[in-house]
């Protein structure tokens, strides 16, 4: 219940796009409740192709030529976001944003700048900080 309430308030965060794809392991959950909400098709992309079965990076929708928006659940410093749109872009996706529950607000929108990359973010580490309060 909780993770589609989080998908539901994402899905308006969610810019033109034609493949959400979720990041292995903690962008799977959210990339499919989020694609329930949006109708858009999704992608499950590993760290690395597995060596057997499909040998495939990303299962699920094709990203060859399309708007892939990344998406995961919590970023720090963005590093896997770099590395995955990196292999991503590999397969000739077109990928110019990140979508994720929970930026840490510790580097990781610079270094997806960096790299052409807008990171949008549900919540932040100062949103959560000041409900707490």
């Amino acid at each position: 219940m909780l993770l589609d309430e989080i998908a539901q308030r994402m899905a308006p965060l969610v810019p033109y796009t034609e493949v959400l794809a979720g990041l292995e392991m903690g962008g799977i959950p959210v990339v499919t409740a989020l694609g329930r909400h949006t109708g858009l098709p999704c992608a499950f992309v590993r760290k690395q192709a597995k060596p057997y079965g499909t040998c495939r990076l990303a299962e699920g929708a094709e990203v060859a030529g399309r708007q892939v928006l990344v998406v995961e659940d919590v970023v720090t410093s963005g590093g896997q976001i770099v590395l995955s749109t990196a292999d991503l872009r590999g397969l000739g996706a077109q990928v110019r944003e990140a979508l994720c529950v929970i930026d840490r607000e510790q580097g990781g929108a610079d270094a997806l700048a960096a790299e052409g990359i807008r990171l949008v973010s549900l919540l932040t580490a100062g949103d959560l900080r000041a409900a707490a309060a």
